[in-house]
């Protein structure tokens, strides 16, 4: 009886019909829980290990043959790659190599460039089937996202991550390495420049091609050091030899210059023995044919005199003892 009166005063409370009433009291019983009847499943009560998120590998091509590593922006010409083979936007790289200090997000991935030196501008060929980004822009057509801008210019493979490409650090060309297996060269299939074995890299390689580069990079730059300091020893050594031959001439530079001063003495001589107009002739006919002396411009009466006014050696460049100061400059007027 107390069950039932409470029921007509909620009945009544809710201004439910009686017809309803039934309804309502299993609606009732089946949200109180596990004992109103519901049979809840395995997966409902037991929680497993959560799943490993594991990233989609088309996603993850896409992202290394497309974009850049260093700045997540799509890959543009011109587009260089380090020696560990990783692709970038030049423009990027030359912006990082300005500013090192400023934030970026990928920066572990271009610690080992240190200048330009350190990339190489690729030499791509664009793939003919390629139409662009625009060509999808309505969403009304299939869009294979393996599709990619360029291609092995020898065997036609797409850049597209499912095939190996590699390119030259002596040229920059790009092939795919069955076209450099195929067809055993040592000279480049696209602009015909000879290279070895050691200038070919690999791009975006697995984990076995990166230590592999990085191994070949250490070397290198090693080898590069060793080469400086070397080309530095050879300059130090040479440098003391060419004081000693300047501070200690040499018995053939003594007596030239010995033959030069009895030369002047002989030429003060006969200057001074031959009076009258005769000697400046004779000064100027030595002049003329031995060219040590210059000819002064007041001799030459080919120039005019504004040409000559020119010169320090014009009367109107000289000074009197008047316009002349006590002290002298650096340029002094002494004539």
């Amino acid at each position: 009886m107390q069950w039932a009166n409470l029921l007509d005063i909620q009945f009544q409370a809710a201004e439910i019909q009686p017809g309803a009433a039934v309804i309502h009291i299993w609606d009732l019983i089946l949200n109180m829980g596990c004992d109103g009847g519901t049979i809840p499943k395995r997966h409902e009560l037991v929680k497993g290990p959560k799943k490993v998120e594991k990233a989609d590998k088309n996603a993850e091509l896409l992202a290394r043959w497309n974009y850049c590593a260093l700045s997540q922006e799509k890959l543009h010409r011109p587009i260089v790659a380090c020696d560990l083979g990783r692709l970038y936007n030049k423009d990027s790289i030359l912006e990082y190599l300005l500013d090192k200090s400023a934030e970026r997000p990928n920066i572990e991935v271009v610690a080992h460039i240190r200048s330009i030196k350190d990339i190489k501008e690729l030499n791509l060929t664009d793939n003919p089937e390629w139409q662009g980004d625009r060509r999808n822009a309505k969403g009304d057509c299939y869009e294979d996202l393996h599709r990619a801008r360029f291609i092995c210019p020898v065997v036609g493979l797409e850049m597209n991550g499912k095939h190996k490409f590699c390119f030259l650090q002596t040229c920059g060309c790009v092939f795919s390495e069955r076209a450099l297996r195929e067809v055993k060269t040592e000279i480049c299939h696209k602009c015909g420049d000879p290279f070895q074995e050691r200038d070919i890299v690999i791009l975006n390689g697995n984990k076995e091609d990166l230590e592999s580069l990085q191994d070949r990079m250490e070397v290198k730059r090693a080898k590069a050091k060793l080469d400086k300091k070397s080309k530095k020893s050879k300059a130090t050594e040479n440098h003391p030899k060419l004081n000693e031959s300047e501070e200690n001439p040499g018995p053939s530079r003594n007596v030239q210059e010995a033959s030069k001063a009895v030369s002047v003495n002989n030429d003060k001589c006969n200057d001074s023995a031959v009076p009258g107009p005769s000697n400046s002739s004779s000064k100027i006919a030595r002049s003329a044919a031995g060219g040590s002396m210059k000819r002064p411009l007041t001799v030459n009466k080919d120039k005019s005199e504004v040409y000559k006014s020119i010169f320090t050696s014009h009367t109107s460049a000289k000074r009197t003892k008047d316009q002349s100061s006590h002290w002298i400059t650096h340029t002094p007027y002494h004539f």
